[in-house]
């Protein structure tokens, strides 16, 4: 199944968090979105990291993962050269690792929108084409 677009770990977590201030915006346009999401094993890292501290939230992410609304993009080592090379061409914003994948799997699957809450930075990516992102949710908190 084709995925739809990506999703990043900011967009994972306030879904996950009805606290969150981000959590309606990204949940509305979540419920619209055609799955599934595409997430690198980076960005679930992040995610794990920032819910480890908290049983509660690291099973809910593990139940989100895996309701099959998310697939992991693999990347291979031979492609580590592409994300060296967008992280240095971001090197003012910084573009981090996590930011790279993403931006790696969406011009690799010729996917251009993602819900993130990271606007600024996916405003700014450029993929093949010099072609923007479609950044979600447009309704901001």
């Amino acid at each position: 199944m084709p995925a739809g677009a990506l999703v990043d770990t900011g967009a994972i977590l306030a879904m996950l968090d009805p606290h969150d201030s981000w959590h309606v915006p990204c949940k509305t346009v979540f419920r619209q979105m055609r799955m599934p999401l595409v997430t690198s094993e980076a960005v679930l890292t992040e995610v794990f990291h920032l819910t480890g501290a908290n049983r509660a939230a690291m099973e809910a992410a593990w139940k989100f993962l895996r309701s099959g609304t998310i697939v992991v993009g693999a990347i291979e080592d031979s492609e580590m050269p592409q994300l060296r090379s967008l992280m240095l061409q971001y090197w003012d914003r910084p573009m981090d690792f996590a930011d790279a994948t993403l931006v790696h799997l969406a011009n690799r699957g010729s996917l251009s929108t993602i819900l993130t809450v990271d606007q600024a930075d996916f405003a700014t990516y450029r993929l093949t084409g010099k072609r923007r992102f479609q950044v979600l949710p447009v309704d901001r908190p």
